[in-house]
């Protein structure tokens, strides 16, 4: 297990409801600074609809989500990046025609100080800024193993290596907490094993706190220090891999009652 530092997300009893749908029931967890944590369940369980409320895409109806100890609910969606919480897609969200080192300093300027008037005056500061984050783009590539496709419009790159340059991306806004929406998916077997160095390096070399929604079990149990199983919106386990594994409602909720 992985030592980890301070609660850095805590989510309390948070609901919420589409109509007369519930996608989330009462959820609670913590993640700490420095962990890891893989949130699981089948489809429609509410995994991505919690990264929405973490996005600020959806409001949930009820609960509370600190983030550094600040209410995140109270944060408009524009704020999220600044505070440090990144984040990648299920369905790629790339500029395709854009070369991938300008894809990946796209990810970067939410963190820029400077606004649209100084740069159109090309004010001192500026360049200054533009140039730490090209040569904080030049340190990903390196460590996303990009640095010979960076000149290449991402569309002709392969699926695997798209996935890549998003993640670049999520990284470049300096987060301290990495939201990855099934990473895996569409990835071949010696992609997914890659992706979990990768994720383990994102933690240990860049210090950022991942929390994982995935349907590769595998990758999930291998990664993480602690998983969450949801079902139907509620919580059915929070503990080590080990644990959430041998709890006999997540059996049931991914094998079905005949097992």
């Amino acid at each position: 297990m992985h030592d980890s530092g301070g609660t850095l997300l805590s989510i309390r009893g948070v609901s919420v409801r589409f109509g007369g749908i519930v996608a989330l029931d009462d959820l609670s967890f913590d993640i700490a600074e420095g962990q890891i944590v893989g949130l699981i369940g089948p489809n429609g369980a509410g995994k991505t609809t919690l990264f929405n409320c973490l996005s600020r895409l959806y409001q949930p109806s009820q609960g509370e989500v600190h983030f550094r100890g600040v209410s995140l609910l109270d944060q408009p969606r524009r704020r999220v990046a600044a505070l440090g919480i990144g984040r990648t897609f299920q369905n790629l969200a790339l500029f395709r025609s854009m070369t991938v080192f300008d894809n990946i300093l796209v990810g970067s300027h939410c963190r820029t100080s400077t606004g649209f008037a100084s740069n159109f005056l090309r004010l001192p500061g500026v360049r200054r800024e533009q140039d730490q984050a090209e040569s904080a783009v030049r340190e990903l590539l390196r460590f996303l193993r990009l640095e010979g496709v960076s000149s290449l419009p991402a569309a002709e790159l392969p699926f695997g290596t798209q996935k890549r340059v998003e993640l670049g991306r999520a990284l470049a806004s300096r987060p301290s907490l990495l939201l990855l929406d099934e990473p895996a998916c569409g990835l071949n077997h010696e992609e997914v094993e890659a992706l979990a160095v990768l994720i383990r390096d994102i933690r240990d070399r860049l210090r950022v706190t991942v929390l994982l929604v995935e349907h590769h079990m595998n990758l999930v149990m291998s990664v993480s220090d602690k998983v969450v199983a949801l079902d139907f919106g509620r919580k059915i386990a929070d503990g080590s891999p080990g644990e959430v594994r041998r709890q006999p409602e997540v059996i049931r909720a991914y094998l079905g009652k005949a097992h």
